[in-house]
Formats: structure tokens, sequence, C-alpha cells
């Protein structure tokens, strides 16, 4: 018959500070890692009749050489899979139980073991902690089947809560790095590792759990793997968000955008390459337009518009705005901002002529002023000039509102909105405006047009009063 032997685990007293939720954590992490690895059924954490708790796993069934405290080569192999790589948690597990009177019993196909100290061999004056290593009592057994006697239940509660199989995140979206998590109802957001969760957020948008490790978050994850600096993640969460193609995402980071103003947004969205990828996931994915908060406010008619077309208004920083113009969004697609749709606006657009038959009568008389000063101004400068219309709407100019008057130089035509009509001084200022584009062909705010428009004015005031009566004149503004 076959007896018990010892394995000593070389323990005198070793992380003095652990709990038991941080013990059985190792137990747990060590179910889910074999879980993986050998593709058999997710780990069942229950309390049996007795009171005892127990975490079963369906894998290969432990051995006692698990004890060693040596790196585990089929782990190394697989590190976006599991969370741990050497044998030392196990044994800081045993010792931690050992220290708080928690008995434990282990069983597989391969053995039962059990904790027991003992002298060292050799060493009578060394006591040290030792695993008992028996015969399985059930050599038929699948998997491993720890049995704890003397936990409490909110200690197991919180050994589980540092996984996230057991948190309630809801996935997001999955990528190659990893995943983007929508946070249960806990006020802190988590960074996971393989599932492992090794610090917390006070203020991130998201939770993480990475499953591609770095050399910084490798080297960073200590023997605890709890309280990892932020600067060891950082790069793995930019990867993960710059890798997200979807919406949902996307819109939550959005919404948390508008709030720059206010100083109160996340810290994720004070990445800037994330602030980008976020605009570029919504352009590609909904009809947005991307405004700066003075376009939101002083953006005019032209935001309405927007708006009426369906497009959905996103209010970005100046300095993200600024760089959306020269970027593409994820499907190649240029990034809408207030310039692009004014440009898709005009393009598009179609007049409103208004017949001059159909004008109220005040509206003719005052459209008949053109006859006076078109013969008011030489020929040259009107010679280009075939048709002038009127409109119930116009185009939108730079400033986001519908323009007053258009000068269009291949159909030789000026057209003036129908509500410059109002008077002989709105619908006249128009007009000169317009004749002033089309004798210098100049665009607005140029100094040849600014020249042209002074000349023109000066010409005109000059001709009027010299060849019309100053009452005459001047009762032609009263209409």
């Amino acid at each position: 018959m076959e007896v018990a032997r010892q394995f000593d685990l070389n323990i005198e007293k070793v992380l003095e500070h652990w709990t038991p939720a941080y013990a059985l954590r190792e137990l747990i992490a060590n179910a889910f890692d074999e879980h993986l690895l050998s593709k058999t059924s997710v780990p069942e954490i229950y309390k049996d009749e007795q009171g005892a708790w127990h975490i079963r796993d369906y894998g290969r069934g432990l051995r006692y050489e698990h004890f060693t405290q040596n790196e585990n080569k089929e782990k190394l192999d697989n590190p976006e899979m599991v969370i741990g790589k050497f044998g030392v948690g196990l044994k800081d597990a045993m010792a931690t139980f050992d220290r708080q009177n928690i008995r434990i019993l282990i069983r597989s196909r391969h053995a039962d073991i059990s904790m027991d100290k003992s002298h060292k061999h050799g060493f009578e004056d060394i006591v040290t902690l030792h695993a008992v290593i028996q015969p399985p009592s059930d050599n038929t057994l699948v998997g491993t089947d720890v049995t704890l006697y003397g936990v409490k239940d909110e200690d197991m509660e919180q050994a589980k809560d540092f996984f996230l199989y057991f948190s309630g995140d809801e996935i997001l979206e999955k990528n190659t790095y990893g995943s983007v998590l929508n946070p249960n109802t806990q006020n802190k957001a988590r960074i996971y590792v393989n599932g492992l969760c090794v610090a917390e957020e006070e203020n991130f948008l998201f939770s993480y759990n990475i499953t591609s490790l770095n050399a910084a978050l490798r080297k960073a994850l200590n023997r605890e793997r709890t309280n990892v600096g932020r600067s060891a993640y950082t790069d793995r969460v930019k990867s993960i968000l710059l890798a997200c193609t979807d919406s949902g995402v996307a819109n939550e980071m959005a919404a948390d955008l508008k709030n720059f103003e206010t100083g109160y947004i996340h810290d994720e969205l004070q990445w800037t390459d994330v602030q980008l990828h976020a605009c570029k996931i919504l352009n590609a994915s909904e009809n947005v337009i991307f405004l700066t908060p003075d376009q939101m406010r002083n953006g005019g008619s032209l935001v309405t518009y927007a708006q009426g077309d369906g497009y959905r208004v996103v209010v970005v920083p100046d300095s993200i705005a600024n760089r959306l113009t020269k970027l593409q969004d994820i499907e190649g697609k240029p990034i809408r901002d207030l310039e692009g749709y004014r440009e898709e606006f005009n393009t598009s657009f179609q007049f409103t002529y208004i017949p001059i038959s159909s004008l109220s009568k005040e509206e003719q008389k005052v459209f008949a002023i053109k006859e006076l000063i078109l013969t008011w101004l030489p020929k040259s400068q009107t010679k280009n000039i075939k048709e002038i219309c009127i409109s119930e709407t116009m185009r939108v100019d730079y400033s986001g509102f519908e323009a007053l008057g258009l000068w269009e130089p291949l159909e030789q035509r000026i057209t003036i909105k129908r509500c410059q009509l109002r008077s002989v001084g709105d619908f006249s200022g128009t007009l000169l405006h317009e004749i002033a584009h089309a004798f210098t062909g100049a665009d607005d705010e140029s100094l040849e047009f600014e020249n042209g428009l002074t000349k023109l004015l000066g010409q005109l005031t000059s001709y009027a009063v010299k060849n019309e009566s100053p009452k005459k004149f001047l009762g032609l503004f009263k209409l």
C-alpha cells in the first residue's frame, strides 16, 4: 500500500499581508487557466451542504509537480490566454491558508493533497510547510476539486470579484488587443489582464480586458498582480480603443467629448489619437457633422439645414476639428465638417426662383429700381450681366447663413434673395455688391473687390447728385 509522502514547499512565512481572498484568487486563476488551456468546461465555485467551499475545474488534474516554483512552459507559450506562469502563486496561497487556519484538500485522479507543517529534512530546527501527497481517493475524477474548510462567504465573494467572468461587466467590443467593457454598477472602472483585475481607475469611461500583453505590462505584473501602475497598461488601452470599429463605443466617447468645455471628460478622451479615432468611426457608421462649439453657436442656417438633412451634430474641440479636415474615416471617406457640408449643400442646391409677376406691388416697385441703377452705371461695369433674378432661397455662404445675393459668372446672372425687396436700401445695396463682383471678377474681402466696390459707390453717388434733384434722389430710398 502506497504511503503518504511529504513535499517540502520551502515556506516559513510569505506575503503575510495577504488575506484569504488573495489566496482564493490564485486557486480560481489556476482553475480558469486550466479551463482555457485544456479547452474544458468552465470551472465551478460552490458551497456544499457541510459548509465547505469548492473550486472545481474539469481539466487534466493537479499533480504535485505543480508545487515547484518554476516557469510553466505551456503558460509561457500561451500568454494571451492565461493569468499565471509560476508555481509560486499556488504556494503563496497554501501559506496564506495555513496562517488563516483554513484547511485545504486538493483531489485529482493523480493524488489527494493536503497541507501540514514538518521539520525540514536534515534540519530539525526549521519547520516548513509541506504538501502531503497521498494516493487518489478517486482515480476516475475528472479535473481538480479543491475543498476549503473555514472560508468565509465574504472572502469567497471578494475573491470572485477579481475576475471579469463574475463581474457582470458587459463586453461592448472585442478585438485583437482585448475588450472594451461597460462597467457594471461599480464606481470605478477596471483594468483586467486575461480576465483578472490588476488595477482600478477613478476617471476612465470604460473598463478594459487586455489579452495581448506587451513587454511593459508583462514586467509590471508583480507577484500579487494588483495595483499595477497606469503607465504599464496605457499603451494597450489605447491600442484596444484604436482598433475599435463599432459605433456604440464611438458614440459613448463622442457623448463624453461634448463635456470638454466644462473640463469634466474621462481620461481616455484626453488622448488626441483616441478622440480622432472616435470621430472616424462615427463618420463611417452614421450621418454626422463635426462642429466646434463656436460653429454650433454661430453656424446659422447651415447648421439647421444639416440637421434637417438628417445629420447628427457632434461637437468637438477646435484642436480636433482642425485635424479632421485632413483625415479620412475608417472606410476611407472624407470626414464631414461644416465647410464640407456647405460645399455639398451648395453643389446640390436649387434656387426657388420667383416670377416678377408673382411679386407684390411693393416688391415690384423696389425691383424696378434696378433699371435706374443700371442706367446710371457705365456699360463697361454692367456688360457681363444678362439677368437679374429673385429667389426665395439662397446658397449658404462661409458664415453659415444664406447669402443675400449671388453672382454666377458662367450664367452671367445675379440672384438676390426675396427678403431684400423689403426696401430700396436693402435691394440696391445687395445689387451693387453683386455688380462689383461681376465687373471685377474678384471674391469678397479681396483688395480688388474692395477697390471696385468703392469706385462703384463713388460713381453712383456722384451721378445721382449731379443728375437728379436731391429731393427725388432721397425719396427713392423711402420706398
